[in-house]
């Protein structure tokens, strides 16, 4: 009996159950950013059905966002997804190609007054837009569960604990184009600035 407590007494104390809260943690907040993607693949086809009554619509655009939609819910979705830093990027990827295309739509339906009147496409674009926040609100949530379990990982002593268990660093998600967006933008001090 003494050993088990003092086994107890060790396993609490070494990070053990800081580990299964966390990875709780980063499974849930994972759970969530598929459910609000999953919320925006949904809306898709409706909005596509609402657009495709604007006869004079550009069918390329159209056609991307359905093709996008297909490729982003094509992925099979597990919970080792998220764990497999080349799948998360694919589907980062595919999440990706879903909202350039959305965001092609909305902007090309501007230039159509007939669609922009529609009461149906305007509460499609305000769910959407919706949807957009929930889903950033849910990644930076996602992203910190993973800080805050893969700073468990790296600490010591908890990090002994993580390579007895076998509790890997876990992906966190990404920009797309991080590596253009860390660049600061070059500026000409030679030219005066046009007004």
């Amino acid at each position: 009996m003494v050993a088990l407590l003092g086994l107890t007494g060790l396993l609490g104390g070494c990070g053990y159950n800081d580990f299964q809260r966390l990875d709780e943690a980063v499974k849930s907040s994972w759970a969530e950013v598929l459910n609000q993607y999953q919320r925006r693949a949904d809306l898709v086809p409706n909005l596509v059905a609402t657009v495709k009554g604007e006869a004079a619509f550009e069918q390329d655009t159209l056609t991307k966002v359905v093709e996008a939609r297909a490729k982003a819910t094509s992925i099979q979705v597990t919970p080792e997804l998220a764990n497999d830093p080349e799948a998360l990027k694919r589907f980062q990827a595919a999440q990706g190609e879903l909202s350039s295309a959305l965001s092609r739509l909305l902007v090309v339906s501007e230039n159509y007054p007939n669609l922009k009147a529609n009461q149906g496409f305007q509460d499609l674009r305000v769910q959407l837009e919706g949807t957009e926040n929930r889903i950033t609100v849910a990644r930076n949530r996602y992203i910190k569960a993973v800080q805050d379990y893969n700073v468990l990982v790296r600490s010591f002593p908890s990090n002994l604990t993580a390579m007895v268990f076998s509790y890997p660093v876990k992906p966190s998600l990404t920009v797309a184009n991080e590596a253009q967006i860390s660049q600061p933008p070059a500026v000409n001090f030679d030219r005066p600035a046009s007004r």
